[in-house]
């Protein structure tokens, strides 16, 4: 039963403002509203201040959070059976406050939530800090935070806060790479704007970047073969995150089969939009001036169009297809 006489204290004069019959008014607990918590409640309250969650069961088998005294279906008493639930649980639906107000639980932007408690079958209502409303949404797993000194009251749960799903660590590997003998070579040549690739002599397939030994049959390769810097794309992806070596962003990255190789290499395509590479260009590499080659790939920019028709790839020709 409530124990203190509410004060109402009104202004008595206009409230400031084009409107003359507006009047500003306060209702107020001196002291604060105090009645008795009852035995349901009164646990409930009890085990928060200890830091736990309890609902009671109804003779329906089913667990009230917050516990009430009747089911709310049937209107019979509950059972007097408590059940520690949660501490964490399941979002259900939420508001979004982008102003908080001087009574709310933070002073930040925060949604209110319908939370299902594990192991409860009703929802309470509390406050989620989640950082931003794109963090909120029906199913978020959320936990409590508590406060630091609790009381025996809803606020003893300062807020609930979303578990942790995911964290970022930096990674960092430092390495060394030595290229063996035909990849020096390979990038010798390139230094001198020449593309080298191998020709096994038992398919006769010719590779790029050059290499001692064939992939498809295993033998030594012992011939040298200069490819062209010229080819036609066989397929590609246009990526939407920057990379220092590419010319913009979109950019594409694409498989071209070099004329007179028999495999595709990959690079970049630079000098016509992303949305107009096509499977089937003819493009050129393009070279940094000579006094700036050094032994890497970097010594080619990208492929560019050439302004040939296209080639009509078939689904023989080496890295063809979608």
């Amino acid at each position: 039963m409530p124990s203190d006489q509410p004060s109402a204290l009104p202004a008595g004069t206009p409230a400031a403002g084009p409107d003359p019959l507006e009047a500003r008014h306060v209702l107020e607990f001196p002291g604060g509203y105090t009645r008795s918590t009852g035995p349901v409640i009164g646990r409930f309250l009890t085990e928060l201040r200890d830091r736990r969650i309890v609902g009671v069961r109804t003779a329906g088998a089913r667990v009230l959070v917050p516990p009430l005294e009747y089911d709310p279906d049937t209107g019979e008493a509950v059972t007097g059976e408590y059940v520690e639930v949660g501490p964490a649980g399941t979002v259900q639906a939420w508001a979004w406050v982008r102003a908080p107000r001087a009574g709310h639980p933070l002073d930040r932007p925060f949604a209110w939530a319908t939370i299902r408690l594990d192991g409860a079958d009703t929802s309470l209502v509390h406050a989620v800090d989640a950082g931003a409303a794109k963090a909120m949404r029906p199913g978020l797993r959320v936990r409590p935070r508590w406060r630091e000194r609790p009381s025996g009251n809803i606020t003893d749960i300062e807020c609930f806060v979303p578990e942790v799903t995911m964290i970022n660590a930096p990674v960092r590997a430092e390495y060394r790479v030595r290229p063996g003998a035909a990849l020096t070579r390979f990038f010798t040549k390139i230094k001198d704007g020449v593309i080298l690739g191998g020709r096994c002599a038992t398919c006769d397939q010719v590779y790029v970047p050059y290499r001692t030994s064939c992939p498809s049959c295993g033998v030594l390769i012992q011939e040298e073969r200069e490819v062209a810097d010229t080819g036609t794309v066989t397929t590609f992806a246009i990526n939407n995150l920057p990379d220092p070596r590419a010319p913009e962003v979109p950019f594409v990255s694409a498989y071209i089969l070099l004329d007179g190789a028999d495999i595709p290499m990959i690079a970049l395509v630079g000098g016509v939009p992303a949305h107009e590479v096509r499977q089937g260009m003819r493009v050129r590499a393009v070279w940094v001036p000579p006094e700036e080659r050094t032994m890497s790939m970097a010594n080619i920019r990208w492929f560019a169009p050439t302004g040939e028709p296209d080639v009509d790839l078939s689904a023989d020709v080496p890295g063809g297809g979608v």
